[in-house]
């Protein structure tokens, strides 16, 4: 049983960086894909970033830019550097497992979700 946990929440400020990390434990397999939702106050979640073990990477146009995403040596955990913050970035992040390399994507299901963690960034 794959499980994935985000790394404990943050905060930052406007116009700084952070930088987010979520793991996947148990029978992972070699293929897979990992990403990252994000979930404001009182909108839908939208995913924002994905990657797979093939080195394919994927952006929302709202971190595109100011994103880099990335895996571990190894390829357990999603790494997540975001700059340029805004409130905007205020948000629960919730991180994605596939069991595969195909289904790494933005707004696609996938086969595990993690608890979610609050970030938060001030003015």
């Amino acid at each position: 049983q794959v499980e994935v946990f985000e790394s404990v929440g943050g905060s930052g400020q406007a116009g700084g960086s952070l930088r987010r990390s979520c793991a996947a434990s148990g029978n992972t397999g070699r293929g897979k894909s990992m990403g990252l939702l994000l979930q404001a106050p009182g909108k839908e979640g939208e995913g924002v970033a994905a990657i797979n073990t093939d080195g394919t990477t994927k952006y929302a146009d709202s971190v595109k830019g100011r994103s880099t995403v990335s895996l571990d040596k190894g390829k357990k955990t999603l790494l997540l550097q975001m700059n340029s913050l805004s409130p905007e970035d205020t948000a629960m992040y919730y991180c994605l497992f596939n069991a595969d390399s195909f289904r790494c994507g933005l707004g696609i299901q996938y086969d595990r979700r993690g608890q979610g963690t609050q970030v938060t960034v001030s003015s």
